[in-house]
């Protein structure tokens, strides 16, 4: 099966970003002085505890939400609002219900004036890469949840995004189900190496999925830490039961429980080995 045409991953860049919520007595700090930048084509999960900011981070990005102070930039360019070429997928798809699988997936290519044939074309390949073969005359209510958010991401890779942002897209999932679309994206993304920022409080899952895992603490939310993870890829299920991939689980478990960023915890290192990882501290 051929890969559908991509556009050339974008870089990432977030300067200083605090972004502040609600009005007057009900304002808080939802996000404080946040920097990072995400190379091209790199994958990195957002990882931090219910309210911590992640979302919000994530609406900057999408072009959503005005930062309070800092800017945002997509190589280079500064974000002010909405855009194809930043794809979004949240946890609950936005499927439309009276249009079949393949006027979903192919909707954005009628917004911008592509020929029936043409935006079928292209929508059928996008269908078959995420495993939906057959199902393109079906509709969003006769299909299970991984069954829709395997359309939801069709129908944002067809605009071809430089940028894919993934809102906790599989916590609605059971775990079996999510395990399998772990494994779709992983494939989806070795083919077309967009750039991907996941949102997830799922330790396992970003340990899975990231090259590279940036740690959230409580609101404000800010960085804590980042830790550049060097599983080998194409990665399978087993990963998960390694001794390795077991300390690094406990060592964000230890992070996400202490409210107080200031306080050190223990670098692992796996026993018997050199580090395997890089943990930086960003506090």
């Amino acid at each position: 099966m051929s890969t559908p045409g991509i556009a050339q991953p974008g870089r990432i860049d977030i300067d200083k970003l605090s972004i502040s919520l609600g009005q007057g007595a009900a304002a808080f700090e939802a996000v404080q002085q946040v920097s990072l930048s995400i190379s091209p084509g790199e994958f990195v999960c957002l990882l931090g505890p219910s309210g911590c900011g992640k979302s919000t981070l994530l609406g900057a990005l999408a072009g959503h939400l005005t930062p309070t102070q800092g800017q945002v930039q997509l190589d280079g360019v500064t974000i002010t609002g909405p855009h194809p070429e930043r794809g979004l997928v949240f946890q609950h798809h936005t499927l439309f219900p009276w249009k079949s699988v393949r006027d979903n997936v192919a909707f954005g290519l009628k917004m911008q004036g592509i020929g029936r044939t043409e935006r079928d074309r292209k929508a059928q390949e996008l269908i078959e890469m995420v495993g939906l073969g057959g199902f393109e005359r079906h509709y969003p209510g006769e299909l299970s949840g991984g069954m829709q958010q395997r359309v939801e991401i069709a129908r944002v890779l067809i605009n071809k995004p430089r940028v894919l942002l993934m809102d906790e897209p599989f916590g609605a999932l059971d775990a079996l189900t999510r395990l399998k679309m772990q494994e779709l994206l992983l494939d989806i993304w070795g083919r077309i190496h967009t750039t991907v920022l996941f949102i997830t409080h799922d330790i396992d899952e970003a340990l899975f999925l990231a090259d590279r895992i940036l740690v959230m603490g409580p609101r404000p939310g800010r960085i804590i830490e980042t830790l550049a993870l060097d599983f080998p890829r194409p990665r399978q299920a087993e990963l998960m039961t390694s001794s390795h991939f077991a300390d690094l689980k406990r060592h964000c478990l230890n992070l996400l429980r202490h409210d107080n960023p200031q306080v050190q915890l223990p670098r692992l290192t796996p026993l018997g080995t050199p580090p395997a990882h890089q943990l930086q501290f960003a506090i």
